[in-house]
């Protein structure tokens, strides 16, 4: 690996002959003007074009000035100093945070930088999402009109992770990846996951899976041998999260654990689609087959994991569907629910993508005495009805959120990182209090997302037929966004 010299240090003794100073030019600056005349060291020294202060940097941990000079860019903190050459950056990625007040900026580098015995391949910088800057390059007119034509313009303004990702795009000649055409049931762009331990949310992009915010990794789709979805196993949680397998050709394996199982559909139909080969009832198989499946009608559809989780289960399942696997489930918002998933006490999100069916239990039934024998009348008919359960339509209108949803959505990360290991239960207690104490005018920025939200659930519903119901029987569905009243 290729190191950079950061900094070198010079003791001059004041019993020196050589480098004789005077009140305005101390021996150390006479040796200094030296070294600079014979050695090419003077870069380090030019202006930056830009510097952006105070930047949370997720790793290397800490809060850095972000200096972006012409040849190199620099992170200047408390402890540590960083400077990375132009030449070392492989790739940018811009990555938003659905429903959340942070939008990561990743800066990729071969070869990584290195703190102690730490390499740093991938530098993670958390930007306000909704932070709007305006930026004046201290560039000359001469290099923008030649070196950085069409590259760089003479000044920026807008929201702080795109013009730094912009200005940095135009010095480095990087190139910038955003998030492609997979999108979540919350409508963000990642799951949440964890990986290691560690909690944060991976990215299906177009060319490869990235786990933020720690530890980064990037996995190239033409990397991977296999991908497989595994059955949760955290006991009774398992019904709720499902773990996603990637298996590299190196034979590394990296899991991806605590996904939710309503993401399960949104992640089969994307690696389907991007030809990467999924292990299906234990043998090697190729998505095309599984493709067709998922295509055919929903009633007779396979699903190929679900069945390998059946037979795993035992096969004297019954064909009813197991009652926390109904398709059209859709609670009603409540103050604990946000829609951001943290479905950590085990609650349904009421979105369909089922995982794993819970095996029919078997109850063990006493022979009764001779004399208690009596025959037992089974109405057959009440009994065919009990098991006919609809199906919800996955072309439904997705149903309004509430503004204390999107409230705890912005408000449940910030909490956890102020009382560390608050349990779940606390949370939605403390987001509660929170929103009662809060004033109108500061409740106003959620009502105004949820009455927007919510005319767009009336839009959508006055155009949308249900196919599952007859033309004698159909009835306009029914608009309802939740307990808007009670936390509105």
């Amino acid at each position: 690996m290729k190191d950079s010299l950061m900094e070198i240090s010079f003791h001059i003794p004041n019993s020196n002959t050589q480098f004789v100073g005077d009140e305005n030019r101390p021996p150390a600056q006479i040796f200094r003007d030296k070294i600079v005349s014979m050695a090419d060291v003077g870069a380090g020294a030019e202006e930056s074009v830009v510097t952006f202060e105070g930047i949370q940097v997720l790793t290397p941990r800490g809060r850095y000035s972000v200096e972006l000079h012409l040849s190199f860019l620099r992170l200047q903190g408390q402890a540590n100093d960083f400077k990375i050459q132009y030449s070392s950056v492989v790739r940018l990625f811009l990555l938003p945070k659905s429903n959340q007040p942070h939008t990561f900026v990743v800066v990729t580098l071969d070869p990584p930088i290195r703190k102690g015995q730490t390499l740093y391949p991938h530098i993670v910088l958390q930007f306000e999402t909704d932070y709007v800057v305006e930026s004046q390059l201290s560039i000359s007119d001469d290099l923008l009109s030649t070196k950085y034509k069409d590259k760089l313009e003479p000044s920026y303004k807008g929201l702080i992770h795109d013009v730094f990702t912009m200005i940095l795009r135009g010095l480095s000649g990087a190139k910038v990846t955003r998030p492609g055409k997979f999108r979540s049931c919350q409508d963000g762009y990642a799951v949440k996951s964890s990986l290691k331990a560690e909690d944060g949310v991976l990215y299906p992009l177009e060319k490869s899976f990235f786990f933020l915010p720690k530890p980064p990794t990037l996995i190239l789709h033409e990397e991977i041998d296999y991908v497989e979805f595994e059955r949760h196993g955290a006991g009774g949680s398992s019904m709720h999260y499902f773990d996603l397998l990637i298996r590299l050709k190196t034979e590394q394996e990296h899991l991806f654990r605590n996904i939710q199982r309503n993401e399960y559909h949104n992640l089969f139909d994307f690696i389907s689609g991007k030809g990467l080969k999924i292990m299906n009832l234990g043998d090697d198989q190729m998505t095309k087959g599984v493709a067709a499946v998922l295509q055919g009608d929903d009633d007779d559809a396979v699903d190929p994991h679900l069945e390998r989780i059946r037979n795993e289960a035992g096969g004297d399942e019954s064909d009813e569907e197991d009652e926390d696997f109904v398709a059209d489930r859709d609670d009603e918002g409540s103050p604990t629910d946000d829609s951001g998933g943290d479905d950590s006490d085990g609650s349904d999100s009421g979105n369909e993508g089922e995982i794993v069916a819970k095996p029919q239990r078997k109850e063990l039934k006493k022979e009764p005495s001779a004399s208690k024998k009596k025959p037992r009348e089974v109405d057959v008919e009440s009994s065919k009805n009990k098991k006919q359960k609809k199906k919800k339509d996955p072309n439904a209108p997705k149903r309004a959120m509430t503004g204390f949803m999107y409230f705890s959505q912005v408000e449940r990360e910030n909490i956890k990182k102020s009382n560390p290991g608050i349990a779940f239960t606390d949370i939605s207690k403390v987001l509660g209090e929170k929103w009662n104490k809060m004033t109108e005018e500061e409740k106003e920025p959620y009502k105004a997302k949820a009455h927007a939200d919510k005319k767009r659930y009336a839009d959508e519903v006055s155009g949308y037929k249900n196919p599952q119901s007859s033309s004698k029987w159909s009835q306009p569905m029914e608009i309802n966004s939740g307990s808007d009243a009670e936390y509105d």
